[in-house]
């Protein structure tokens, strides 16, 4: 990047030194054109004056080296010129600017010669007796003039060149510290301070990035250790029915179970099945709620009827564990997964029937908002620790494990309750 840079100030300086140049080049030439031609109509004044009174005489002692003076009658013949013999020169009255003075008195012109790469100005006065004087001078072009001072201008383009490698050498070492200067890791780091203005939007961006970044390897690693813990959970709790379902079958295979025992042993086993395929299903439900239920078609749906059918499906446990469960509200819609919903409503009322003594209740409360809609479940129960509030949410985490094993359960129902809020973009806290 320095070379880039490097490279565009040194060539934008050696464009600018030059243009400037050319420039200068080209005005001092128009310059020295004026007072060129100004100062032969002012020559060409003076001699036509010095002739008037003294004639050809007035050229005697007359230093005539800037200037060409010729002399010309009437019908075009030369009477004197300073620098070639007059009677060898062709006639002149087809010269524009000797038809113009002999006409108005006055005439001039300009002629280019490229043989000589040269510029002639002609000035031409008609005198009281009807001939012409004609002054000239020669102005060398401006590739001629800058020749001329070729040495010089190498100099000064050399010169230039010059201070044009230091400087873009310089300012490209300048421009480009700051950058290389930055800690991409640590970008507000101490090199903020030299950093551009212009980019410290970027560096803030990088930060904030940086700071994702490190969240989402938390995430990453967070997730990797439940996913681990939940597959060794699973495969416990799956494997605790099976041990009693294969237990069973064999004790009914060998024929060691009584024929009064046979309905205890099968109710025993359509116990443990029931128990490890409501784990099944909700280890698939949870699986469905991970990937955020993509594709699943959403509808308008009655939070309040939804907690109707749940409280309804939950009437014979409840009644089983000496438990009243109530249902308070108002219908309140809601856009989402009607399956899911329930799962939410279902679970949370599912749980505080099973952690409540024989006598408590539940109450179930379902209202609508201008921009929410609010489910809230209490009970009597047992309560939760404090310390214990922040895990409920995790799979399988169970407060009191003992407890738990009385009171059945697959350990996934507060889980499926987070995920399921999270695709509805809900929010659920827990008091105890």
């Amino acid at each position: 990047m320095s070379k880039r840079i490097f490279r565009s100030i040194w060539l934008l300086t050696l464009a600018v030194a030059v243009a400037s140049l050319a420039l200068i080049m080209f005005s001092l030439y128009e310059h020295f054109t004026k007072e060129q031609t100004e100062q032969l109509r002012n020559e060409t004044t003076l001699v036509t004056r010095g002739v008037e009174l003294n004639g050809q005489s007035y050229f005697d002692d007359l230093d005539t080296a800037d200037f060409r003076i010729t002399w010309i009658t009437s019908d075009g013949a030369i009477i004197y010129d300073n620098e070639a013999d007059a009677n060898t020169m062709e006639n002149h009255l087809e010269r524009e600017e000797i038809k113009e003075a002999l006409k108005s008195g006055y005439g001039e012109s300009t002629r280019y010669s490229d043989t000589l790469a040269e510029k002639q100005f002609y000035n031409a006065r008609r005198l009281t007796d009807g001939t012409v004087l004609r002054l000239s001078i020669t102005q060398a072009t401006v590739w001629t003039l800058f020749l001329k001072f070729a040495f010089p201008l190498l100099g000064l383009v050399l010169l230039s060149l010059i201070l044009s490698i230091f400087i873009a050498s310089r300012l490209s070492r300048r421009i480009v510290e700051p950058l290389n200067a930055l800690d991409l890791d640590d970008p507000l780091s101490k090199s903020k301070d030299r950093a551009y203005v212009e980019i410290r939007p970027l560096l803030q961006r990088l930060e904030d990035q940086h700071v994702q970044i490190e969240k989402d390897k938390e995430e990453l690693e967070k997730t990797s250790l439940i996913r681990q813990e939940f597959t060794a959970n699973a495969s416990h709790e799956l494997k605790t029915p099976l041990h009693v379902i294969s237990g069973y079958a064999e004790l009914l295979e060998s024929g060691m179970v009584k024929d009064d025992d046979i309905t205890t042993f099968a109710g025993k086993i359509r116990t443990e099945s029931q128990r490890m395929t409501k784990l099944v299903e909700d280890i698939i439900d949870l699986s469905l709620l991970d990937g955020g239920a993509v594709g699943v078609e959403r509808e308008r749906c009655d939070l309040y009827r939804i907690a109707q059918n749940a409280a309804g499906s939950l009437e014979t446990e409840a009644q089983d564990g000496g438990v009243t469960v109530e249902l308070h509200g108002e219908p309140a819609f809601v856009l989402g997964i009607p399956n899911v919903l329930y799962s939410i409503v279902y679970n949370l009322c599912s749980n505080a029937v099973k952690y409540t003594d024989r006598g408590g209740r539940v109450d179930v409360d379902v209202r609508a908002f201008p921009q929410t809609v609010q489910l809230c479940v209490r009970d009597t129960g047992i309560g939760i620790p404090r310390e214990d509030l922040g895990r409920i949410f995790e799979r399988f985490y169970r407060v009191d494990k003992s407890h738990s094993k009385e009171v059945g359960g697959t350990g996934l129902g507060l889980s499926i309750v987070k995920h399921a809020a999270r695709i509805h973009d809900a929010k659920v806290t827990v008091e105890s």
